[in-house]
């Protein structure tokens, strides 16, 4: 069983001494476990574990000693009281939410969220789950369109790629007013520059592939819960039998349904990498979002673009993100350059940046939104999502920023050229 420190430490010093390195090798890291099951002394021990109680590990779908260790860093780093990694961020995400929801139920959400997301509530629909958009990411929107059905909350804290940043707190109050739990995607922006749960956030969803691994090597997503909602069971039927377990009742209802029967469990490999990756989230996130912020500076006034990034006074979530934001603004940009022609033409022309769908890597990347990984959305849904013909998103990389500076200059001449 791995121990996770206290967090009397800063961010980064926990990262690295978090976990108790009392192991019979001496290993600096978590080993893989690269076991299918686990065996046990006899068929006591083995029938307690599969009943609850006992701690201990039966089958990698259910629980894996690495992955417990890379659950129990985030949850830290979350400031949760439990967390679930899975296999994808769309397999956390579907895990975190229909944990508690139903045929009949409503989710209301932001409208500006990554493409895979909207598609994801669009098959909830075929279950009976119906979403309804806040097209204007501000709180009272959000009141305005809760009924009796809604269930749950969501929104990301950064939306990906429209860059418009929530207001979890406010979000928070008004949700709990109504007795409903926040649900927020942390993915953009990490524990490293916001907690959501310290803002009022029930359960934090992130898409470990992208920052936390920050190497673009694993596919995997996590989930934490907070542990401070307090759940009406007669609201929430599907929590009532596991009320016994008080403020873990979210976390054994999904370890003991719908995570272990839909086989959403991460790999002991890519939970690995996620451990070695997380060890310089806070150095990474420093380099990046420094560049990031010089390269949107740089974009807009040397280069004249239609730039969107939070960083910039000329962002209309500016103002917002210095309040909720520490250590920068995160790390991804958005351009508009008029016209899908022209985009196409100046992600080609680019010499450093990888074209590829992801974010998060300590590379630089560069995608076009509209005919990539939002290409299955309606027109209105697109739109919602802040994605339009000619805009690109780009994922700014650890790289010297005088070299991105001079790539990013000479595509752009050679474009107008």
């Amino acid at each position: 069983m791995w121990i996770m420190a206290d967090n009397k430490y800063g961010f980064n010093t926990n990262l690295l001494h978090g976990i108790d390195d009392n192991n019979p090798y001496g290993a600096t890291t978590v080993p893989i476990y690269q076991s299918s099951a686990f065996r046990q002394p006899d068929a006591e021990t083995l029938e307690k574990i599969f009943n609850n109680k006992a701690m201990g590990f039966s089958y990698t779908r259910i629980n894996n000693p690495t992955v417990e260790a890379f659950e129990k860093r985030v949850n830290q780093l979350e400031g949760g009281l439990s967390s679930v990694a899975c296999s994808s961020g769309m397999a956390a995400l579907f895990n975190a939410m229909t944990n508690i929801l139903q045929a009949g139920d409503e989710v209301v959400a932001a409208a500006g969220l990554y493409g895979g997301t909207v598609e994801l509530f669009d098959d909830l629909e075929g279950f009976g789950i119906k979403t309804k958009y806040v097209v204007d990411n501000s709180p009272e929107n959000y009141e305005a369109l809760i009924t009796e059905k809604t269930k749950l909350v969501y929104a990301e804290t950064m939306g990906n790629p429209k860059l418009d940043i929530t207001d979890i707190e406010a979000v928070a109050k008004i949700a709990h007013a109504h007795n409903i739990p926040l649900v927020i995607d942390n993915t953009v922006t990490t524990p490293y520059l916001v907690r959501p749960i310290d803002l009022g956030a029930d359960i934090v969803v992130n898409s470990s592939s992208k920052y936390m691994n920050g190497h673009s090597n694993s596919i995997s997503g996590i989930l934490t819960w907070s542990g401070k909602f307090k759940w009406d069971y007669e609201k929430y039927p599907g929590l009532k039998p596991y009320q016994k377990f008080g403020a873990m009742s979210y976390i054994v209802k999904l370890r003991n349904g719908l995570f272990r029967n839909t086989g959403a469990c991460l790999a002991p490999q890519a939970a690995f990498y996620n451990n070695l990756g997380l060890e310089t989230l806070g150095l990474r996130m420093d380099r990046e979002c420094a560049n990031a912020l010089e390269l949107a500076k740089f974009l807009e006034e040397d280069m004249g673009l239609k730039v969107n990034y939070p960083g910039l006074e000329s962002s209309p979530y500016h103002a917002l993100a210095d309040k909720m934001l520490e250590h920068g603004y995160g790390a991804v940009i958005t351009v508009r350059v008029g016209s899908k022609e022209k985009a196409f033409k100046i992600i080609n022309a680019l010499k450093l940046p990888f074209i590829l769908a992801n974010i998060g890597d300590t590379k630089t990347l560069v995608i076009h939104p509209e005919s990539t990984i939002a290409t299955h959305l309606s027109d209105q849904e697109k739109e919602q999502s802040g994605v339009y013909d000619d805009l690109i998103r780009i994922s700014v990389g650890i790289e010297d920023i005088k070299d991105l500076k001079e790539d990013f200059k000479q595509a752009l001449e050679k474009v107008e050229g």
